[in-house]
């Protein structure tokens, strides 16, 4: 199961990396696509949407603008009001509700009063009953009645809108109180229910009936009982009426006469700006009715998928081990996008009798940010891919057209901003080089209009505008730069010209704190530097990683036989295992300080794995010497990783190669070979090399590269006569 994991996993890579620029392809097209879609539709009468009519153009049919009747429609119904309906059969309805009440208490009263009586009557034949007996036998009859006792008598839709401390409240009167307050209630709740109750007024109609009831002459706690009882009652009256509401709008509807658009009715006139509303009512009447020919759309779709497909042919061999290849797909997309996106901003502002804007775009910043930031090749093929574009864009008034002018503009200031900007250049010579493409620019428009016998005036203007364009490309492209290398995390060229300043604060470190070390650094550099550029590597990403390199040596440069300078070594007073910890760490504490300084992936890689796995051979035999059994070589090797680039590799020889060649009393040619093949040799054998590109061949390249190098540094000098005579005495 473990033999088919590597090669499961490597087939989804390929399988995503095909994909992936099967997507870029699909991406790339549909912008181009849209950008250029509204640029071949088919001319229909010279009349598009926003354009200039060029005749007056009249309804030849009557017929009803229905959206605009609707529009009228809604705007009368948005004015009609809710309509409300006053309930008045609601105040009888309250008043039955609650005599319904009153009435129950009084029948169980009569009721109980009456089976009091029929007992006492018994009850006389034995004894002889006084007046006291019978006021006392009339307060038994109404203690009597209990809540249950009405509540059997009332309906449950009745009982429910009466609570139970209410109906106790007025059991609790005599009969007097009791009629009192059902005048009172009733009276009070007929009156203010005959008047006309919101949602709105219905607290102050409540208040209303509590104020009355107030003045009444029953007890406190009774008159609260029936105000709560009398203003529970009151309810709203005035309520919403849908059917009338409905009613309103329909009347309202019927009454809209219908928008019609009239026969010889004016729609536009010459001269005059076609917006939406005007383009909708000349289709409506059938002047644009005309059938699409779905030819010209076909035609650019295949156009655009050429395009894309050429873009993503010169795109398939982006390779970078620091980052994916959707990086610089991502970064591609959105720089094409950019200038396309100005093109159309542009074309849309150009006026109708001027076509000379399209002058104004800058498209040698596109061409430059991709030449900084992926690479020429890249840069070329988009200096056609905007020609085509922006020749589609400023089609003019005659849909599909190309405009050879600018498409030969635009291919020769994409070009010359590719051309004259060197990957080495400074940021102040990406000026230098926008002011280049403004002459350019200036003398293709110059050449094209004596080529069209255009007019002197026109050709002042076109020069303004190119000049501006080519300056414009150079401002943008410094402006834009930071903006990439800091989101996708791109080492342009400009940033490691940046990064290789001796002004920089860590290669300032370096030379203050570490000089022997500086100084190996900046050998290394020359080295890698031709090494790198001998193979077709990153010699400039070379020489600044070989200033950085050694960085982790400044927390303890003496232990570094560079910095000594004449001290006693220290490695002699302590045991192999530590002086291994020592001088591996070097690469680990480096990558860590160039991290937290927040410098490029590029060179955190560079140190930590320019020494690889290798082995510290010098502890490790001195290691075994004082052992008693033999220690294994793991333990005095670099945790790695391998070097992953070819640029990584290079330094790890050449930092190899310059500490052995400085070993050397009399280095000469011979030695000088033997040294640097001796240690490519050991590296290859020891699989340094097995993680990054480099072949056997570019490994020869290398060591005859360094070999050159070394030999312009190492060569004889002739002996004065003054230093022979010293030697003799």
């Amino acid at each position: 199961m473990k033999k088919w994991k590597p090669l499961f996993s490597k087939r989804v890579q390929q399988l995503q990396k095909r994909f992936g620029f099967v997507l870029f392809a699909a991406i790339l097209a549909i912008v181009t696509y849209a950008a250029t879609f509204t640029n071949i539709q088919p001319e229909k009468l010279d009349v598009s949407l926003f354009s200039v009519a060029p005749k007056d153009i009249y309804s030849p049919v009557t017929t009803e603008d229905e959206e605009a009747t609707e529009a009228k429609v809604e705007e009368a119904l948005s004015k009609v009001e809710n309509q409300y309906t006053l309930k008045r059969d609601y105040a009888q309805n309250q008043v039955d509700t609650l005599s319904k009440l009153f009435q129950a208490i009084e029948n169980e009263r009569t009721a109980a009063k009456e089976a009091q009586e029929a007992a006492e009557d018994e009850a006389s034949k034995k004894d002889n009953p006084d007046h006291q007996k019978e006021d006392k036998a009339e307060a038994t009859a109404e203690e009597a009645v209990t809540v249950k006792d009405v509540k059997d008598q009332l309906s449950p839709d009745v009982y429910g809108e009466f609570s139970q401390e209410t109906i106790k409240g007025l059991l609790d009167t005599t009969p007097e109180q009791l009629e009192i307050a059902r005048d009172a209630s009733i009276t009070s709740v007929h009156r203010v229910m005959e008047q006309r109750i919101a949602v709105e007024n219905l607290e102050e109609r409540k208040e209303e009936v509590r104020r009355e009831i107030s003045y009444t002459s029953l007890p406190q706690a009774l008159k609260q009982t029936v105000s709560d009882l009398a203003a529970g009652m009151i309810i709203p009256n005035y309520v919403y009426d849908p059917q009338e509401t409905s009613k309103q709008r329909q009347e309202i509807r019927d009454d809209i006469e219908p928008v019609m658009i009239q026969m010889g009715q004016l729609i536009v006139k010459e001269g005059q700006l076609i917006d939406r509303e005007i383009y909708r009512m000349l289709e409506l009447v059938g002047v644009l009715d005309q059938s699409t020919n779905l030819l010209p759309f076909i035609g650019l779709a295949l156009l655009t998928v050429l395009l894309a497909v050429l873009i993503v042919y010169y795109a398939k061999d982006l390779k970078d081990a620091t980052r994916s290849v959707q990086v610089y797909q991502y970064i591609y997309l959105i720089i094409f996008s950019v200038v396309l996106l100005m093109m159309k901003i542009i074309s849309f502002i150009q006026p109708e009798n001027q076509d000379q804007l399209g002058l104004l775009v800058p498209v040698a910043a596109g061409t430059m940010l991709i030449k900084l930031l992926i690479n020429n090749r890249m840069a070329v093929i988009t200096s056609i891919a905007l020609a085509f574009t922006g020749s589609l864009i400023f089609s003019g008034s005659v849909p599909g057209n190309f405009n050879y002018d600018l498409f030969l503009y635009y291919l020769a200031s994409g070009l010359a901003g590719t051309l004259f900007l060197s990957k080495r250049n400074q940021r102040s010579q990406i000026l230098q080089a926008g002011l280049i493409v403004a002459f350019i620019n200036a003398v293709v428009v110059t050449a094209l209009t004596f080529v069209g016998y255009d007019q002197v005036s026109d050709l002042l203007l076109g020069v303004g505008l190119a000049i501006i364009s080519g300056v414009a490309s150079s401002i943008l492209t410094l402006g834009l730069l930071p903006f990439f290398e800091a989101g996708f995390g791109v080492l342009s060229t400009i940033k490691l010209i940046e990064l290789s300043s001796p002004n920089h604060p860590l290669l300032r470190k370096i030379l203050v704190e570490t000089p022997g070390t500086y100084h190996h650094s900046v050998m290394v550099a020359n080295l890698s530097e031709a090494a790198c550029e001998a193979v077709g590597a990153n010699g400039l990403l070379a020489r600044v990683g070989s200033y950085y390199h050694d960085i982790g040596k400044t927390k303890r440069p003496h232990f570094f036989i560079e910095n000594q300078m004449g001290m006693e070594n220290p490695h002699n007073k302590i045991a192999p295992q530590l002086s291994k910890t020592i001088i591996t760490a070097h690469a680990t504490d480096g990558a860590e300080m160039l991290r937290s300084h927040k410098m490029p992936k590029e060179i955190v890689d560079i140190a930590a794995q320019h020494h690889g796995t290798t082995l510290l051979k010098y502890f490790y035999h001195q290691a075994n010497e004082q052992a008693d059994k033999e220690i294994s070589e793991a333990e005095f090797r670099y945790i790695g990783p391998k070097a992953q680039t070819k640029e990584v590799a290079i330094i790890g020889i050449c930092d190899s190669v310059e500490a052995a060649v400085r070993s050397l009393s009399k280095p000469n040619p011979n030695k000088i070979e033997t040294i640097v093949r001796s240690i490519i040799s050991d590296r290859l054998q020891d699989g340094q090399f097995d993680e990054c590109d480099l072949t056997l061949k570019e490994l020869d390249q290398v060591a005859r590269s360094i070999c050159e190098t070394l030999k312009g540094i190492f060569h004889s000098r002739i002996e004065y006569p003054d230093m022979a005579k010293k030697k003799v005495k």
